[in-house]
């Protein structure tokens, strides 16, 4: 439906007059922008005022919490009728002024006590007992509640708060529009949330948990502002006098009156009592929905008023507001608070980081003079962040580069390449700083034949992957004066390693090599424990070893973990993906002449014990009801699969290898044979480079095409590891085998678990 929705749309902005359509694109495409500059603005306006209010209530919200921890709540109030009270209370006190049911199931009195002195005081309802004096209220709630409410200002002040209360609302929805678009629509707002830094992350799955409440919590403080300053309709009990048949019949005793023999305290609010036992002296009784005066002899209701609207709802605001009466709703209000004032943190530190990385670069070269145009499109700065290293890289070779945001795009007298860094926003959308592009492409012509790339960002838990990336490489490919100079290619969730073997790709092309600085990445800790050495082999052709550690201490690993050393003095790590064989841990390194850990593990005696710890690499473990399994590696990739097959030997599995030469997998056959000679459901099949028939593994992968097939119908599994060259080439050969495949396409299998990737 959808796709039909945006063919209609399509049709309708070809047939309008030309000019109309950019400006109507543009339009549509600023509707992000707006959403996303409405929630920062409304923030940053209302920043202070919001601090104020979420800190007094995260203190108001302890207090309904506090006072229900007294414990003088009375269980199965609708078990105890209000005959049964007012008795117990008469025989009790000497007089009784009034009776309240707290929202916490507490129940109060008024007494007057022999020194005509009034006290409040908590009983029990049915022996009238009395449980605790009501204290006077903690100054610090006091205090707390004036600052909530009005911040001391009186009548201006409450019209802040009001105000407050009502931007807060604002926020909340556009944050939740927001988040809509990126996860990919309303319906996948609690889809899985991409791993990214600690404050965006947070920020996505507390906004998920919290909104409803802090909706509630603004709704409310809008609506009891609008109270207090009598916007809201009259609120007056309107009494009404009742037939009363006068030959009712008079009871001695409370307890024997039908009314409030009926009547639980359930349904009870308050009670005023009368003054004396003239029967002209009436209790007047607040039910939870209406108002009525009761004959004490005869339980005959003499007058009656139902509550406006307006109060029900003034009392349900109250009690969502602040959480009265209920343990649960008050812990949840008071986290609502905390995630208000993180939710102000974090994103501060994201535009921070935004706009760090999305910062313009002071350029010192006109457009015209450059032969190298940079376009990007970014939203978190992330795209920008890879572009700018990739324009300092272009600058130290000595080339004249220019680099703009998409929004931009323009002629460029003297360009010979352009290459386009972008991202995908929501559902397919472009980024902000790259919604005018496609409307203003096909308006600009170039002067001269332009080679173009496409780098395009993104996450493979998120639906519409790299979308507009794609569409951007798609329009660049219509044009007549654009050639192609490399296939689309995609990052998936900033991936730098991927983005290095775009680099080298890039380099073959232009034919000289550009320097990127990698990102610094902030150093995890580890939990080291002592491994010992078991075995180690000696060198095969390919300067390959195997490694086998036993852990001296219990730990939780399993294969396609990584085992992380340290080679060096420092907190330098360098990590191994790990095959688990028994209670053992198997490890294939090739040994690099300047590697510094293949060399210090290749150092290694055996029994020597070492310092290294577990990562635990939970994306690429094993699942074990997946009934067909293919595995796919090249070189020391090999090694998870070795542990896998080792120890599950009910499932239908296939491993593709390749390397150099059938001397390069001798080294691995003690495993493959001892895995093999115990079961009929293991097929191997290896591709050597330099030998036989020459191949690399997708070819094999290829040859295979109807076992992948049917793999991938079947609802299998298959894995990756090796080299990302190899992955990315592998995925290339999926994607021709999927073609027209009815069953599943190939973006959706590349999005959904059973496609499993663990490359470098």
């Amino acid at each position: 439906m959808l796709r039909r929705l945006r063919r209609n749309i399509n049709y309708v902005f070809n047939s309008m007059p030309q000019g109309l359509v950019p400006r109507l694109f543009i339009l549509l495409r600023m509707t992000i922008s707006i959403w996303r500059y409405s929630h920062l603005t409304l923030a940053l306006v209302s920043s202070l005022f919001l601090i104020v209010a979420s800190v007094t209530g995260i203190i108001l919200a302890v207090e309904p919490i506090s006072h229900q921890a007294k414990g003088y709540a009375v269980e199965n109030l609708e078990e105890v009728s209000l005959a049964t009270t007012i008795d117990a209370l008469k025989n009790t006190y000497d007089e009784v002024l009034d009776l309240e049911v707290e929202s916490s199931g507490f129940v109060k009195a008024s007494v007057l006590t022999m020194d005509m002195e009034t006290l409040d005081v908590y009983v029990n309802p049915i022996t009238g007992e009395q449980l605790g004096e009501v204290e006077e209220r903690p100054y610090l709630y006091t205090f707390a509640t004036n600052v909530h409410r009005s911040l001391f200002l009186k009548s201006i002040g409450r019209f802040f708060v009001g105000l407050i209360s009502l931007l807060l609302a604002i926020i909340a929805i556009t944050g939740l529009v927001l988040l809509a678009k990126r996860q990919g629509g309303f319906l996948k707002l609690f889809s899985k949330v991409q791993k990214d830094y600690f404050e965006l992350r947070y920020h996505v799955v507390l906004s998920r948990w919290f909104f409803i409440p802090i909706v509630i919590l603004a709704v409310t403080g809008v609506y009891l502002s609008a109270e207090k300053f009598n916007l809201l309709p009259d609120a007056k009990v309107e009494q009404q006098e009742l037939a009363v048949n006068e030959n009712s019949k008079a009871y001695n005793n409370i307890k024997e009156v039908p009314f409030f023999k009926e009547t639980t305290l359930a349904a009870v609010r308050q009670v005023e009592f009368p003054f004396s036992d003239d029967p002209e002296e009436y209790y007047v009784i607040a039910l939870q929905d209406r108002e009525v005066e009761v004959n004490q002899q005869t339980g005959a209701i003499m007058r009656s008023g139902d509550f406006p609207f307006v109060t029900l709802v003034s009392r349900l605001s109250l009690v969502l507001h602040t959480g009265e009466g209920n343990v649960i709703w008050s812990i949840i209000l008071l986290l609502a608070s905390v995630s208000i004032l993180f939710f102000m943190y974090s994103g501060f530190v994201m535009t921070l980081r935004r706009r760090k990385k999305g910062k313009r670069i002071a350029q010192v070269l006109d457009k015209d003079e450059c032969e190298y145009i940079i376009l990007v499109g970014s939203e978190s700065g992330t795209a920008f962040d890879f572009a700018q290293r990739f324009y300092n890289g272009l600058l130290q070779t000595g080339k004249k580069v220019y680099l703009t945001e998409l929004n931009t795009y323009t002629t460029y007298a003297k360009a010979k390449n352009i290459i386009v860094f972008t991202s995908t926003y929501g559902e397919g959308e472009p980024p902000t700083n790259a919604r005018k592009f496609s409307a203003v492409f096909s308006t600009i012509q170039q002067p001269n034949n332009i080679d173009f790339s496409v780098i395009g960002f993104g996450s493979l838990d998120y639906p519409d992957y790299c979308k507009f990336a794609i569409e951007i490489d798609n329009q660049l490919s219509a044009a007549e004066s654009f050639q192609q100079q490399l296939p689309l290619f995609k990052i998936n969730k900033s991936d730098f390693d991927s983005f290095e073997l775009w680099m080298i790709q890039y380099a073959s092309k232009v034919g000289f090599t550009i320097p990127v600085e990698r990102p610094l990445v902030k150093k995890k800790k580890y939990k080291k424990i002592d491994f010992e050495v078991v075995e180690r082999t000696e060198l095969n052709c390919d300067d390959t070893f195997l490694l086998k550690l036993k852990p001296q201490s219990k730990i939780d690993f399993t294969s396609g973990d990584l085992l992380a050393i340290f080679p060096n003095a420092d907190d330098t790590v360098r990590q191994y993906s790990i095959a688990r064989i028994e209670d053992e841990i198997l490890l294939s390194i090739k040994k690099h002449k300047l590697g510094s850990g293949s060399n210090f593990l290749f150092g290694l005696k055996v029994g020597e014990t070492i310092k290294a710890a577990i990562d635990r690499n939970q994306h690429f473990h094993f699942p074990e009801n997946s009934k067909n399994s293919i595995f796919i590696s090249n070189g020391t990739g090999i090694a998870p699969f070795l542990g896998v097959i080792s120890e599950n030997t009910t499932q239908n599995i296939s491993m593709f290898w390749g390397g150099r030469s059938e001397a390069s997998m001798e080294i691995y056959n003690s495993v493959l044979q001892k895995a093999a000679s115990n079961r009929e459901n293991l097929k191997i099949f290896t591709t050597f480079s330099r030998e036989g028939k020459k191949q690399y593994v997708q070819d094999a992968v290829f040859e295979q095409k109807d076992l992948i097939l049917k793999t991938i119908n079947l609802n299998g599994t298959i894995m990756i590891c090796g080299s990302l060259a190899m992955q990315h080439d592998v995925l290339d050969v999926i994607e021709k085998i999927l073609e027209g495949n009815q069953a599943i396409t190939f973006e959706a299998f590349e999005k959904s678990d059973q496609l499993k990737t663990d490359c470098y």
